[in-house]
């Protein structure tokens, strides 16, 4: 367990120690989102940022459902702005959306796997936080959306350019555009979802399976596949396959690497320690 508190999330490592379940608690607001909330969700991270033995996150909404099923409904706009900011003030909404933009950006740039696992709705900031994770498993209920065109606002946390380049600019639009909600199938078709499965047993043994997974591998190898992946490919792809080969040859220093070649010339089990 973490020796941290915190106010708005839970955690809590599996029983094999090797990955971390970070859950937004707050069933009565549908999970509903605040720079506080956001600020938990990253501070819970960062206390198994060095920690070798976990090797994943698990973020995803709590399983105390007081009213419906929801990995996060969107920002809790009944929420304050923030110390000395006013409502009535342009520049203090910037400032107020540059401080949540702050919190995503951390979260998608943490140097392990992080799973979004999604049962219910992730709409509006609790869609954009799926945006910033690695891999999403979602239940066949679940829903995403950004319904904020319906109070004259608009995803403002990353929603406009991530989900544009995730599913393709027409998409986006019409999602931002009309605020529909879009099936979990639908978004598995579109290549935002991962995996896709029934909700309840189903869905926590596939959450622990990739976890699991991802838990039990090669540390150096995972990080250097998350920024080749999601960074390497903002750049052109020469500038791309050159930081491919400096992280192989990066990646070909660690213990993981050795441990993974013995295995194979010994034909035994491979077991990675998560060595750097």
């Amino acid at each position: 367990m973490s020796e941290k508190k915190f106010e708005h999330v839970e955690v809590e490592k599996n029983e094999e120690g090797n990955y971390a379940v970070i859950s937004i608690n707050r069933p009565d607001k549908l999970n509903a989102l605040t720079t506080q909330t956001l600020r938990e969700i990253y501070e819970a991270m960062e206390q198994f940022e060095l920690d070798s033995s976990v090797r994943c996150i698990v973020v995803r909404g709590t399983k105390n459902v007081t009213k419906k099923a929801a990995f996060s409904a969107g920002a809790d706009l009944a929420s304050p702005m923030g110390k000395g900011m006013k409502p009535n003030i342009p520049v203090h909404w910037t400032i107020s959306m540059q401080q949540k933009h702050r919190y995503y950006s951390l979260i998608e740039q943490f140097p392990k796997p992080v799973i979004a696992a999604v049962d219910g709705y992730a709409f509006g900031g609790g869609c954009e936080l799926t945006l910033v994770c690695d891999i999403i498993i979602a239940t066949k209920r679940s829903f995403f959306g950004f319904p904020e065109i319906a109070r004259g606002i608009f995803p403002g946390n990353g929603g406009t350019q991530r989900m544009a380049r995730r599913i393709g600019v027409n998409r986006a639009l019409n999602m931002c555009y009309f605020g529909e909600r879009v099936s979990a199938e639908k978004m598995l078709e579109w290549g935002h979802v991962s995996y896709l499965c029934d909700d309840g047993e189903e869905f926590e043994k596939l959450v622990h399976e990739k976890a699991s997974w991802l838990g039990n591998g090669p540390t150096t190898s995972l990080l250097i596949i998350k920024k080749a992946v999601k960074f390497g490919t903002q750049a052109s792809i020469e500038i791309g396959n050159q930081f491919e080969m400096l992280g192989f040859g990066v990646n070909s220093g660690s213990s993981d690497v050795n441990e993974g070649i013995q295995a194979f010339l010994k034909r035994r089990e491979t077991k990675f320690t998560g060595g750097m």
